[in-house]
């Protein structure tokens, strides 16, 4: 039992109020006139003392001299106390010998105390006191003792509540109730219907059947009425599960706010919103999907090679092109899922009207809003938003799975800073593997109005600031001098000089470059790091976008 909770629930309706252990030692005046018990010690013959033993409790004070009698102040000595201190024995309340810790009367002493008050004891024994909780500690523990709760209501009527084994723990432990025993008394202290009187703790409820949310881990250490079990808190009662408004009856449980359930065969779909059931029973899987529980959800899931809620499967296409096949005509943000990808399918952006539509977009230069300016992880994974008006790179892993599964043409489409629109397509594209560090190994012939910027890239590996893999450029890091991700390199040609274009850096007394494009460079940046196409014919682009679709 917790004495708080009862103090809570009674001290404001009785004047009178006393809380007391039963453990009641006579003292006789010792030679120097301290009170206490005599014993005698001889330590030679010569030599003779008395030394003053102190009773451990009031019990021992009554038990050893008879002829005390009346309830006052008395010292004694709990075991391994340093050394005694006064209290209040009591005499009067049934069989005697109690040791008074605590006592209200008349509202004279302040209780609202911080913690060493409470640790050390405050008031008056004579009326209102705590005697304190550290000397409670090693009363407590030396005996096992009764404690004694006595009450006076305001109408004069008297209750008291006994518990037989009540013990506290040290201030390690911030002196908690250890144990309280068998209760027996007058006090009602019968719970609600459907509750027990034990640990509050993290109940659940009719909106939280769990108990999780919200949870007051602290709450374990009171003791207060709590739900039995298989019953759950609603409001200030404990209701059984049938009675909650978002109890499943074929799952026998309740479900939490805006969880889902569904049934057996997937015939229905029902959800807790805003504290109630709604079920929809007209559920029913696509024939593309199947009826299953995965991750402890059951529910309609598509099938491989689909998408959807699993009441509606569409189609998993391998790229951009198979869904215009499809039906597919607006440009937009699509998921595809590219033959042997052994990840979750992904999306990408389809252009679906440029040259015949079906384009897969991999890259996209718009505003500068995107740092390209990367290491190899964030190549290879991919960066930026898909939106139309904002910068990407799809990413190489993806770029590869894509060219692999069938042969792949490429188109390049860029604006030039004086806004006049180009383009470029190659009748070939694929990229290989990480492991041969994406290594462009099919670029096929040019035609357009851009120019071959593409030139010198095929069977060059792809380089970022932190992997240098241009490999024919050994004198400098190509995608350092450029600032950007690319398949850098010239055969050959990396020593030589050049005039200051647009797309040449320093290198000692002469200008060189490593790529005749560098679509992945600067936004607005100076010669050799900005966006630029086909050497120094388009430089400072302010747009360019990356795309393919098969061949045939």
């Amino acid at each position: 039992m917790d004495i708080l909770h009862i103090l809570r629930r009674f001290c404001s309706l009785y004047l009178y109020c006393v809380l007391s252990t039963a453990f009641s030692v006579c003292l006789t005046q010792t030679q120097d006139g301290r009170s206490g018990l005599t014993e005698d010690r001889s330590y030679s013959s010569y030599f003779f003392y008395q030394q003053p033993i102190y009773p451990r409790d009031c019990k021992e004070v009554f038990d050893e001299c008879s002829s005390l009698n009346s309830s006052r102040v008395y010292l004694i000595k709990p075991d391994g106390f340093p050394e005694p201190f006064e209290t209040y024995c009591d005499t009067e309340a049934p069989a005697g010998g109690w040791t008074v810790i605590y006592r209200r009367v008349d509202g004279s002493v302040k209780f609202d105390r911080d913690w060493e008050a409470y640790k050390n004891g405050f008031g008056f024994l004579s009326s209102e006191f705590w005697l304190g909780n550290n000397k409670l500690s090693y009363l407590t523990n030396q005996k096992v003792y009764e404690l004694r709760i006595d009450l006076t209501l305001s109408n004069g009527t008297a209750l008291f509540a006994s518990f037989s084994a009540f013990r506290i723990s040290d201030e390690w432990s911030e002196y908690q109730i250890v144990s309280v025993g068998t209760y027996s008394g007058n006090i009602d202290l019968a719970c609600p219907r459907n509750m027990i009187y034990g640990n509050c703790s993290c109940q659940p409820s009719c909106d939280d059947p769990t108990g999780l949310t919200n949870c007051d881990e602290n709450c374990a250490r009171e003791q207060t009425c709590v739900c039995s079990s298989g019953y759950l808190k609603s409001g200030d009662n404990c209701v059984s599960p049938n009675e909650c408004r978002c109890y499943v009856e074929e799952a026998n449980r309740v479900l939490s706010e805006g969880e889902m359930y569904v049934n057996t065969g997937c015939s229905a779909q029902c959800i807790c919103k805003d504290g109630a059931l709604s079920c929809n029973t007209s559920y029913r899987c696509s024939p593309n999907a199947e009826c299953r529980e995965q991750d402890g959800l059951r529910k309609c899931y598509c099938n491989d090679g689909y998408e959807g809620d699993g009441e509606t499967c569409t189609p998993l296409y391998a790229d951009c092109f198979e869904a215009y096949q499809a039906g597919e005509t607006n440009n937009g943000v699509y998921t595809i899922l590219p033959a042997g990808w052994p990840r979750p399918p992904f999306e990408v952006y389809c252009d679906m009207t440029t040259s015949g539509g079906g384009w897969t977009v991999f890259q996209r230069r718009v505003d500068g809003t995107t740092n390209f300016m990367r290491n190899w992880t964030s190549y290879r994974n991919g960066f930026g938003s898909l939106d139309q008006s904002t910068d990407f790179w799809l990413g190489n892993e993806q770029l590869y799975y894509l060219t692999k599964q069938k042969g792949y043409r490429l188109r390049v489409d860029i604006i030039t800073s004086g806004g006049a629109s180009k383009y470029e397509e190659y009748s070939s594209f694929r990229i290989d593997s990480e492991s041969t560090k994406y290594r462009l190994v099919d670029i096929g012939s040019a035609s357009g109005t851009a120019g071959n910027g593409m030139e010198y890239t095929n069977g060059r590996s792809f380089s970022t600031y932190d992997q240098d893999n241009d490999e024919v450029c050994p004198n400098y890091h190509c995608a350092q001098k450029h600032k950007g991700g690319w398949w850098y390199g010239y055969s050959n040609w990396c020593p030589n000089c050049y005039s200051n274009y647009c797309g040449n850096f320093q290198q000692g007394g002469c200008y060189t470059s490593c790529t005749y494009s560098n679509l992945n460079g600067v936004h607005n940046g100076g010669n050799a790091d900005n966006i630029y196409w086909y050497h120094n014919n388009n430089c400072h682009l302010s747009f360019s976008e990356m795309k393919i679709r098969p061949s045939s």
